[in-house]
C-alpha cells in the first residue's frame, strides 16, 4: 500500500474529528494522531433511535468508542436530532409530497456536517475539523477549492458541493487521497477494530429499512391511475412518491393484452391529477431531455464563472459526468443544456459541476428543458 500523505501539518488547537463508527473516520482521526495534530473524537446523532431494529446509532457510537480507545484519544457525544429533523427531514418530506424525488444527503452535509456540528466543534475548541469524506480541499492564496477524491468510486464531492469555502478552509479529508482498499488495508495493519465493518448504504435515517413502509409513516399513500401519454389507464400505483423517472420495477404491468412485452418505464408525474404517466422502452423520447433549470447554486467560490462556461455536471451521485454548458441567471439559478441528450433527469436531485477536478457547486434540479415531443402514433 502506497504510504498516504500526511493529512496536513500540525496546527495550534485541536482537530476535532466527525467519528461515525466506520472504517474511514477511524483511519481519519488515526492518520491525523500520527502526523503529529491533537485529535478529538466527535460523535453525532441525527436521528432518534427507533424500536424495529434498524436504527444503528447505539452500535455506532460503541464502534467509535472502541476507535478512539484504541488511538487514544477523547471522544465527545452530542444528538442534533431536533435540528436535523427541522432542516433536512422536513425539506424531504415536502419533496416527496410535491412529487419530486430529494437526495437529503447535501443538505445533511451542508446544514448538519458542516452546520451545527462543524459550529459545535469549534465552541470545543476545535482549530480544525476533520471527517472520513471522500474529496480533497486545495487551499490558495484568496481561494479554496473543493477536488474529487483520488478513488473514483468512493469520491463523495457530489455530496459537499452545497460547503461553504469558509468551512472546507478549516476542514481536513485525510482519507481523500487513499484509495479505499488502502484505508481498510491501514486499518487492519493499526489494529483498528472497525476495519471490516461494513460500508453504511442508504439514506442514514432509513437505514436498511423497507423504504416503502418508512415513507407510508409520514405520509399517506394516495393510489392513482398508471396511464400512457395519451391518457389511457393501464393500471394502479400506489402512491406517486413510491416512484421516480425512469423507473422500470414495480410497475405492476406485465401481460397487458393488446401490448408488446417490452418493459415500461416511469416518464412523468402528474401531481396536479396524481396520475403515473409511463412509457415503453429504455431511451423512449418522454424519457430523454437536452437540457434543465436548476434552483438558486452554491457556487464554492461564492459568484459562478463568467459568462456561459463549459464544464461537465452529474445529475446523480453514481452517474457518469456529462458535458454540458451552463449559464448563470441573474436570480442565481442556472440554465444547463447538455452536449448530448440525457436520460430520466430528475427534479429533486442535483446538478453538481465540476471543471475537471474541481468541483464548482451545484444546485437542485427544478425542471427538465427541451423534451422532445413525439409523433403520438409512435407510442406502445
Amino acid at each position: 500500500m502506497p504510504a498516504a500523505s500526511p493529512p496536513a501539518e500540525a496546527v495550534a488547537g485541536p482537530v476535532i474529528v466527525g467519528m461515525s463508527g466506520g472504517v474511514d473516520s477511524a483511519v481519519a482521526a488515526c492518520l491525523l494522531k500520527e502526523a503529529g495534530h491533537e485529535v478529538q473524537g466527535l460523535f453525532m446523532s441525527n436521528w432518534e433511535e427507533d424500536e424495529d431494529g434498524y436504527c444503528t446509532a447505539a452500535k455506532d457510537f460503541q464502534d467509535a468508542q472502541r476507535v478512539c480507545e484504541e488511538i487514544g484519544i477523547p471522544l465527545h457525544r452530542v444528538s442534533f436530532a431536533a435540528e436535523y429533523r427541522d432542516r433536512v427531514f422536513e425539506h424531504f418530506l415536502r419533496e416527496y409530497a410535491a412529487g419530486r424525488t430529494p437526495n437529503p444527503d447535501v443538505l445533511c452535509n451542508r446544514e448538519i456536517k458542516f452546520g451545527v456540528c462543524f459550529d459545535f466543534a469549534l465552541r470545543l475548541g476545535a482549530a480544525q475539523f476533520a471527517t472520513g469524506h471522500y474529496a480533497r480541499v486545495a487551499r490558495g492564496p484568496g481561494s479554496t477549492r473543493l477536488l474529487r477524491a483520488r478513488d473514483p468510486d468512493k469520491d463523495q464531492s457530489y455530496f459537499l458541493h452545497a460547503v461553504d469555502a469558509e468551512r472546507l478552509e478549516r476542514t481536513l479529508f485525510p482519507v481523500g487521497d487513499m484509495l479505499k482498499t488502502e484505508v481498510r488495508q491501514f486499518a487492519r495493519e493499526r489494529g483498528l477494530p472497525v476495519f471490516d465493518k461494513r460500508d453504511s448504504t442508504g439514506i442514514c435515517f432509513i437505514g436498511e429499512r423497507p423504504f416503502r413502509r418508512f415513507l407510508e409513516t409520514y405520509l399517506p399513500a394516495l393510489p392513482g391511475p398508471i396511464e400512457t401519454p395519451e391518457g389511457t389507464k393501464l393500471g394502479e400505483h400506489r402512491g406517486l412518491m413510491f416512484h421516480t423517472l425512469g423507473q422500470r420495477a414495480g410497475l405492476r404491468l406485465g401481460g397487458l393484452r393488446g401490448r408488446a412485452e417490452a418493459p415500461w418505464y416511469v416518464a412523468a408525474k402528474d401531481v396536479a391529477r396524481n396520475a403515473l404517466v409511463v412509457v415503453q422502452g429504455h431511451d423512449h423520447p418522454l424519457l430523454m431531455s437536452s437540457g434543465l433549470r436548476t434552483e438558486p447554486v452554491a457556487w464554492i467560490a461564492g459568484r459562478p464563472p463568467a459568462g456561459a462556461f463549459s464544464c461537465t455536471g452529474r445529475f446523480r451521485y453514481r452517474q457518469r459526468d456529462v458535458a454540458c454548458r451552463v449559464e448563470a441567471g441573474a436570480d442565481g439559478c442556472a440554465a444547463v443544456a447538455f452536449d448530448r441528450s440525457q436520460r430520466a433527469i430528475t427534479p429533486g436531485q442535483y446538478a453538481v459541476f465540476f471543471d475537471g477536478e474541481t468541483c464548482l457547486g451545484g444546485a437542485v434540479i427544478a425542471a427538465i428543458v427541451g423534451t422532445p415531443q413525439p409523433d403520438p402514433a409512435g407510442y406502445n
